[in-house]
């Protein structure tokens, strides 16, 4: 078994222990690195979607598809079908192992996608934003969904940041228009006072690092240019990009479940798994990763839904087995592995 220069053998015991299957599973594909057809892999990966918070998550899922209530599922924050299939992404959930994971993606296609190519919070093109198409086009290729409209919410996001063919959101009568809420091209949003979203940046351009290079368009790559220039306009770990209200400071709080909110450990595993692991313009945002670091070689969780979303994964000021697998997977996938996408 073998695991990177980063993952210290102490650190990948703690996030061995059997008591925690999720994380087990995760720490053995992604930092162990074994392959897909290994028997502890597999052994571990079937635990992990039997015991722990996979299978909460599943069991509070309604027989049709949905969680709490019927719809798109973007609400009640954070227990609805948007959430609990973005959660379930990462927690490493898979289609390939539980037939209910394929019928909930099935149902948020079929009533949060809108014509066009839009995830929506009401099922019409003017309830997208950039953080929830992100967030769903990522959450539904991670756990393996394969529909022919999910290729289409890839090319309307990737048209949504260059803004090719798409008219201005004053254009009402336009067929293909922007919003109040996803306002313009280089990820302008409503909510920002129409300002480019680095939190709906993020989103977008980690989905995009799902996709193979062979199976990116020429206007998908164009976007991600576009975001990865966005995102090293600023000093990343100064998250100095344009806020309504100055600078959050949740982007430097590392987390476990991440949904709409972004931290800068996110930043980093969008751009590492996009292949800028070795750019110098990442390296300070790596250190800062490293240094928050305890002497064990592991992270504290410092920010957290608690009671709100399905499941418990850890106290507040704790060292965290998830945010320490977020870290280690960052820093893994460091010096340009990630341009194996």
């Amino acid at each position: 078994m073998s695991c990177d220069d980063y993952v210290t053998s102490s650190t990948l015991d703690w996030l061995l222990e059997p008591q925690e299957p999720g994380v087990r599973y995760l720490a053995l594909r992604d930092l162990a690195r074994l392959s897909s057809d290994d028997p502890i892999l597999i052994s571990a990966r079937l635990q992990a979607h039997q015991e722990g918070p996979i299978a909460e998550v599943l069991e509070h899922m309604q027989p049709e598809g949905f969680w709490e209530k019927p719809g798109p599922g973007y609400g009640p924050k954070y227990r609805s079908t948007v959430w609990a299939l973005i959660l379930l992404a990462q927690l490493g959930a898979s289609v390939k192992e539980d037939e209910r994971i394929s019928r909930a993606c099935q149902y948020l296609l079929d009533n949060a996608w809108a014509d066009g190519g839009t995830f929506s919070y009401n099922g019409r093109p003017s309830g997208t934003l950039d953080c929830l198409q992100g967030n769903l086009c990522w959450a539904l290729t991670a756990l393996g969904c394969e529909d022919d409209r999910l290729s289409q919410a890839f090319e309307w996001m990737a048209r949504s940041v260059t803004g090719e063919g798409v008219a201005p959101k004053e254009e009402k009568k336009a067929d293909v228009r922007y919003y109040a809420y996803q306002s313009g091209p280089d990820f302008k949003c409503g909510a920002n006072y129409d300002l480019p979203c680095a939190w709906g940046a993020a989103k977008i351009m980690l989905a995009f690092s799902q996709l193979p290079k062979e199976s990116q368009s020429s206007l998908i790559r164009r976007a991600i240019k576009r975001g990865v220039d966005f995102i090293f306009s600023v000093e990343p770990t100064t998250a100095s990009w344009p806020y309504k209200e100055g600078i959050n400071s949740g982007w430097w709080k590392f987390g476990f479940p991440i949904f709409y909110i972004t931290d800068l450990l996110q930043v980093a595993e969008a751009m590492t798994a996009l292949g800028y692991g070795d750019d110098h313009r990442l390296s300070k945002l790596t250190q800062l990763i490293k240094d928050k670091a305890d002497p064990q070689g592991r992270w504290v969780l410092e920010y957290q839904y608690g009671s709100k979303t399905w499941g418990s994964y850890g106290r507040k000021g704790a060292p965290n087995k998830w945010v320490t697998l977020r870290a280690l997977r960052v820093l893994s996938n460091s010096a340009g592995k990630g341009a194996s996408k």
